[in-house]
C-alpha cells in the first residue's frame, strides 16, 4: 500500500475510551430458559410488528409471535414453549410504547415445526431465508438484515465489510464470537459474498484483540476465492471505530456522503455476530431467538458473557450471574458511550442489546456542566467533522435551517464530544434535540 493510500484510509476524530474489556477471557455461559419472557413486537428499526398469537394460545420455540406486512420489519418468534397469559404494554428505553406477548414457559423447550434448514439456492432465496429468520443487526442499531441485503444497486456492492471493531468499553460480545464460533463467521460471510457477487471481505478487527486477528487471519486464509479477496483487517483501538461511516473509510478509503447509505459506495457492513447467527440458520433453521450479552459494570459481582432467551427479564440475567455487589445507581442496555439508560431491570432482553451494564454511585456522579471556553477538542474528536458549539448556537436561537446546513442530521450521537469536553457540556443532549427540531421545521 502506498503512502497516499494509506492516508486515504486514515479517520478523523474519535477518542481514547478505556477499553475495560473485563469479560474477555469469560467463555459465554448458556442461561436456562426463564419462568416468563416479555417479547416486544418493536425490536428493530422500521415498523413494530402485530402480535400474531392471542392470550391462551400455546406456542413453541421457533414460532412466529409476531410479525408485520411493512417492508421494513422483521418477524419475532418465541425462545421457549409454554402459554400466552398476556398481550400488554411495554416503556421501551427510547421512550417509545410497545405492544408485548408474555409466554409463561413449560420448560420443555419444545419445537415449532416450522424450524428447519431452509433451502437457499439463489440471491432470492437468501433473502427470503434472511427474514424468516428474524435477523436484524445485532451490532446496536437493529436494521432488518433483509432489507441491508437489498441494496438499490445490488452490482454496485464490491466489498462486504464484518464489524467487529466492538469499540465500546466493557463490551466483549463480539469478542467471544470470534474465539468461540470463528468457523460460523467465515461460513457466513461466504455465503454473502456468494450471492451478492462481492469482490471482497473485510473482517475488520481493532487491534486490542489479537486472539480474534490470529484466529479468524488463520481460518481465512484457508478460504479459496479465485475471484476475490477475504482478509482479515486490523484497525487502530480508537473509539468508535465499529461506526458504520468510519469502518468503511478505515477499510477501503471511501467516504459515505451525508444522506447517502453503504451501499451508496459499493459497501456492506454487516456486525459480527449477525453473520455468524446466518451461518447456524441455514444449518439448523433456527429463528433468532437468544442472544450473548456482556453483563459488566462497577455493580455487578461477578461479570460474564450470557447467552440468554430474547425477552428475559433484565433482573432475572443478573441473578443468573450471581447479582450485585452494590447498589445499582445507573443501568444501562448497551455500552457507557452509546447505550440506553433504563428505567427499572423488568426491562427485556431485546435482539439488538448486546450489553447490560450496572454502574455503581461512585461511577455516575454527575458533574454540573460549566460555561463552553472554545477549546476546540470537541471540534477535534468528532468522526463527523462537525462544530458543535456554532450547533448549540443555532439550537438556542432555533434556526433549524442553520442547524440542518452546519450538518447535524450527520451526527451519530457517539458521545465523542461529550466525552472530550472539559466543561462537562451536554453536548449530546443538544445535538439530539437540535435533530428532533430540524424534523419538526420539515414537519
Amino acid at each position: 500500500m502506498s503512502l497516499k493510500e494509506w492516508l486515504g484510509m486514515q479517520t478523523r476524530g474519535g477518542v481514547h475510551a478505556p477499553h475495560l474489556k473485563h469479560t474477555a477471557e469469560c467463555e459465554t455461559i448458556v442461561m436456562p430458559p426463564p419462568e416468563r419472557v416479555i417479547i416486544a413486537m418493536s425490536q428493530h428499526i422500521g415498523a413494530p410488528c402485530i402480535p400474531t398469537v392471542k392470550v391462551g394460545d400455546t406456542v413453541l420455540v421457533g414460532q412466529v409471535v409476531g410479525d408485520s406486512d411493512k417492508p421494513v420489519s422483521a418477524p419475532i418468534h418465541s425462545g421457549v414453549s409454554g402459554k400466552v397469559t398476556a398481550i400488554s404494554e411495554l416503556l421501551l428505553p427510547s421512550g417509545k410504547k410497545t405492544a408485548t406477548v408474555v409466554i409463561e414457559s413449560d420448560g420443555e423447550q419444545r419445537i415449532h415445526q416450522s424450524v428447519k434448514p431452509p433451502v437457499v439456492e439463489s440471491y432470492d432465496d437468501l433473502v427470503k431465508a434472511v427474514r424468516q429468520s428474524g435477523l436484524v443487526g445485532l451490532g446496536g442499531a437493529g436494521f432488518p438484515t433483509h432489507i441491508k441485503l437489498q441494496p438499490k444497486d445490488l452490482d454496485g456492492v464490491d466489498t462486504v465489510i464484518i464489524n467487529t471493531a466492538e469499540c465500546e468499553p466493557y463490551i466483549t460480545s463480539d469478542y467471544r464470537e470470534c474465539i468461540e464460533y470463528p468457523q460460523d463467521i467465515i461460513s457466513g460471510a461466504e455465503t454473502v459474498m456468494k450471492f451478492l457477487n462481492a469482490a471482497r471481505v473485510i473482517i475488520a478487527v481493532e487491534r486490542n484483540k489479537p486472539a480474534a486477528i490470529s484466529e479468524l487471519s488463520k481460518i481465512a486464509a484457508e478460504v479459496t476465492r479465485p475471484d476475490g479477496e477475504f482478509l482479515v483487517k486490523s484497525l487502530p483501538s480508537r473509539y468508535p471505530q465499529g461506526a458504520e461511516k468510519v469502518l468503511i473509510k478505515a477499510c477501503t478509503g471511501r467516504i459515505v456522503p451525508p444522506g447517502k447509505l453503504p451501499a451508496d459506495v459499493g459497501c456492506l457492513v454487516m456486525n459480527v455476530n449477525s453473520i455468524a447467527f446466518l451461518a447456524r440458520y441455514l444449518k439448523t433453521g433456527m429463528p433468532l431467538v437468544d442472544k450473548r450479552l456482556t453483563v459488566d459494570g462497577s455493580a455487578i459481582a461477578h461479570p460474564k458473557n450470557v447467552r440468554a432467551i430474547i425477552g428475559t427479564p433484565i433482573r432475572d440475567v443478573i441473578e443468573f450471574i450471581g447479582g450485585t455487589k452494590s447498589k445499582i445507581s445507573k443501568l444501562l442496555m448497551g455500552g457507557p458511550m452509546m447505550g440506553l439508560a433504563l428505567m427499572d431491570d423488568e426491562l427485556p432482553v431485546l435482539k439488538q442489546n448486546n450489553a447490560i451494564i450496572a454502574m455503581a454511585e461512585d461511577d455516575v456522579k454527575t458533574i454540573e456542566p460549566s460555561a463552553c471556553i472554545r477549546c476546540g477538542r470537541c471540534v477535534r474528536a468528532c468522526p463527523m467533522n462537525l462544530v458543535p458549539p456554532s450547533i448549540e448556537a443555532a439550537f438556542i436561537t432555533d434556526d433549524a435551517a442553520l442547524l440542518e446546513k452546519l450538518g447535524v442530521m450527520t451526527c451519530m450521537e457517539c458521545g465523542c464530544c461529550s466525552f472530550a469536553c472539559p466543561a462537562s457540556r451536554r453536548i449530546v443532549q443538544t445535538m439530539r434535540l437540535s435533530k428532533g427540531a430540524v424534523h419538526k421545521a420539515k414537519a
